[in-house]
């Protein structure tokens, strides 16, 4: 490999404020928040070197190459056609769902969405004084992955309080590369009953061998024109810190409001080293480190599916088709067993993953990939252990 993944300590990223690492205690291998392990792309840290060097840190405007960079990134990689006019540079993802939920909803109207789910959404909708309705993911295990329930949600969808479906694309926690077959028989419910699609999509750029990922925006102009999209390399390249995300429609009135929500709520300034980072990662150098990334992580799932399958058969283990997180049922170790879990390797394994009642799945836990191979071995060593003990005391 051209690119360094293994850390020689754990120790490295402690005391550099990481709420990955920081907020455990000593001695604790942290598998739990939505971030990577491993030091951001080289050239996107040369780049943050070049700007900091030129010792100016004031207000910033955003460049025509950070555009042209996006459009090209999403262009040449994943066929999606993307205008200058349809980018709205912002601070991040979460803002950005919010932005977007306030722009197209009223107090009162239901937002859909699939359950489990990133854990944000629920306060995202709710905070825009707007109520969920939860269609849950079916588990197939003949396939061994989660599903759309697409006859709930088009009872949801058809709902006349429902005026949007906020959509992870790919799915966190699941692992989900939505198809292009599911991706168009959910726009065509939303199209059908008058509700405009969310589409998260930040998650996209890591995906298991053999998996493409499909913009839900770049089907068709129809559903483009129904469509707010939101994208960003911070998940796929590290970059949680920067905080650097772009909206993504090319409906002219959804931008118009989205723009008056930017401004009334004081969202228009960007970070410099944001700007500067996504340029660096959306390039051939950065595009090549990203494969490499993938392949450590496919790596790590498919040590854990052979643990789980030979030792812990039980668990339910979905393929892990994207993102480095993976999402494990372990409804026989009891009821809220998610929390049981969790709390029991915590506490006795020294090894942090997340319970799942967090993403509407208490039966569930949530576990972070992302890392050396020489962790991984370490925490799913320990995991092993604790899960054997706790099985015992079942």
């Amino acid at each position: 490999m051209k690119y360094d993944f293994d850390f020689t300590t754990e120790a490295a990223p402690r005391g550099s404020c990481s709420v990955k690492w920081d907020s455990c205690d000593e001695g604790v291998i942290p598998m739990w928040v939505a971030e990577m392990d491993f030091p951001a792309a080289p050239c996107i840290i040369d780049a943050l070197k070049k700007r900091v060097e030129k010792g100016v840190f004031g207000y910033t405007e955003v460049p025509a190459s950070y555009y042209e960079s996006v459009i090209r990134w999403f262009g040449r990689r994943h066929g999606w056609s993307i205008t200058r006019e349809q980018i709205i540079p912002v601070q991040g993802i979460v803002p950005a769902t919010s932005i977007a939920i306030k722009a197209l909803t009223k107090p009162g109207d239901k937002v859909v969405f699939n359950v489990p789910a990133y854990n944000c959404f629920f306060h995202n909708i709710t905070n825009q004084g707007c109520e969920t309705s939860e269609s849950r993911l079916v588990w197939n295990g003949e396939k061994k992955r989660y599903e759309m329930d697409f006859e709930d949600i088009e009872r949801r969808c058809s709902d006349p309080a429902a005026k949007a479906f906020l959509l992870c694309n790919p799915h966190n926690p699941s692992g989900r590369m939505w198809s292009r077959e599911e991706l168009v028989r959910l726009g065509e419910i939303c199209l059908k009953h008058g509700v405009a699609v969310i589409s998260d999509e930040i998650h996209c750029e890591i995906a298991a061998p053999g998996r493409s990922y499909v913009p839900f925006a770049s089907i068709s102009e129809e559903f483009a024109q129904n469509c707010i999209s939101f994208v960003s390399p911070t998940k796929g390249f590290n970059l949680a810190g920067v905080q650097i995300a772009n909206i993504i429609s090319a409906n002219e009135d959804f931008r118009a409001r989205m723009d008056r929500v930017i401004n009334i709520w004081e969202h228009c300034d960007l970070n410099q080293f944001g700007i500067v980072a996504l340029q660096a990662a959306y390039s051939d150098e950065g595009a090549a480190w990203l494969e490499e990334m993938n392949s450590i992580v496919n790596r790590n799932f498919v040590a854990l599916r052979d643990l789980f399958a030979e030792e812990f058969p039980e668990v339910k283990v979905p393929e892990l088709e994207a993102t480095y997180l993976l999402w494990l049922d372990f409804s026989a170790f009891g009821p809220d067993a998610g929390k049981t879990v969790s709390e029991y390797l915590l506490k006795n394994n020294k090894v942090r993953i997340n319970g799942g009642a967090m993403y509407g799945g208490a039966e569930c836990c949530r576990i972070n990939l992302a890392c050396p191979e020489a962790t991984m071995k370490k925490g799913l060593r320990r995991i092993a252990e604790g899960l054997e003990n706790l099985r015992r005391c079942i």
